[in-house]
């Protein structure tokens, strides 16, 4: 870490963190998470300066709330209110954008903060008129008339929406495959209309996640954005104005990062978070 980007760290205003492979693992044994060594350390650190920070994971299995409790069962002192989704954000852009029905391919957890906001969510494949949008997230249940009817809804003008168009994402296994990837590719297919991303690397994702930790708009230049996924938090770094931290405890490895694309390239690469933690 050069000093420029260890003095962007100790100045920042704010950090989003990802969940899997930056700070925590996904243990499919216990449904819980793993804390990565140093991550409790670090998030209590930068608390305890009073800088604001959220954990913004890309997945959608859960509410934002049920996350956070897996994070605290790990260890981790975080709120409810620190946790963010893809849906978190989505919400909040269905919201502005008077979107009200919004035909949901994915389970509890990803209708959820929807719900939150009064936003009616029409199930799968359940017959519905005037529908208004269709989002995608986590479906591990998916099925043709699942298919069936999002390709109607997106033909009779719904637009296509998704919390996440990355193929994988990290686990205590290895690598997990993204269902919503799955999904949206084979909607695309059949509708010809791409799914808007409303989760990371997405501008409305890192607007959505300043204006929960209530930075001003001058001072969103200053956040620092900590992930292990090139396509996601490097990128979103890049479209915002950000600073970028990869961490190699992911999906990101060090012998891939020359083929990066440019807008996917960390402004630092580390290891561990101690990194981190000396550089406060």
């Amino acid at each position: 870490m050069t000093p420029d980007i260890a003095e962007r760290v100790r100045h920042a205003s704010a950090f989003i963190f990802d969940m899997d492979g930056t700070i925590a693992l996904g243990d499919a044994a216990s449904g819980g998470h793993q804390a990565l060594p140093g991550a409790i350390d670090l998030l209590a650190a930068i608390a305890a300066k009073g800088v604001p920070l959220t954990v913004f994971t890309n997945g959608t299995a859960k509410p934002p709330a049920a996350y956070a409790a897996s994070l605290r069962q790990a260890g981790f002192a975080l709120a409810d209110a620190q946790m963010m989704t893809p849906s978190s954000s989505a919400a909040a852009w269905f919201v502005r954008r008077g979107i009200t029905r919004v035909r949901v391919l994915g389970n509890a957890g990803v209708a959820a903060p929807l719900r939150d906001l009064g936003i009616t969510c029409i199930g799968a494949a359940e017959p519905a008129n005037d529908v208004q949008a269709v989002y995608t997230g986590w479906h591990r249940d998916f099925t043709f008339p699942d298919l069936e009817a999002a390709c109607h809804s997106v033909w009779a003008g719904a637009v296509l929406t998704t919390a996440s168009h990355v193929p994988f994402f990290a686990t205590a296994n290895g690598r997990g495959i993204g269902a919503s990837f799955a999904i949206n590719t084979m909607i695309t297919a059949m509708t010809g209309k791409k799914a808007k991303v409303l989760g990371k690397p997405s501008r409305i994702a890192f607007e959505a996640a300043a204006d929960a930790m209530g930075i001003a708009r001058r001072d969103r230049s200053r956040i620092v954005i900590v992930g292990d996924d090139p396509a996601l938090e490097m990128r979103m770094a890049h479209n915002t104005g950000a600073t970028g931290i990869g961490m190699t405890t992911g999906i990101m490895k060090p012998e891939t990062l020359a083929m990066l694309k440019p807008n996917q390239q960390p402004h630092a690469v580390i290891d561990r978070l101690r990194l981190l933690h000396d550089a406060l």
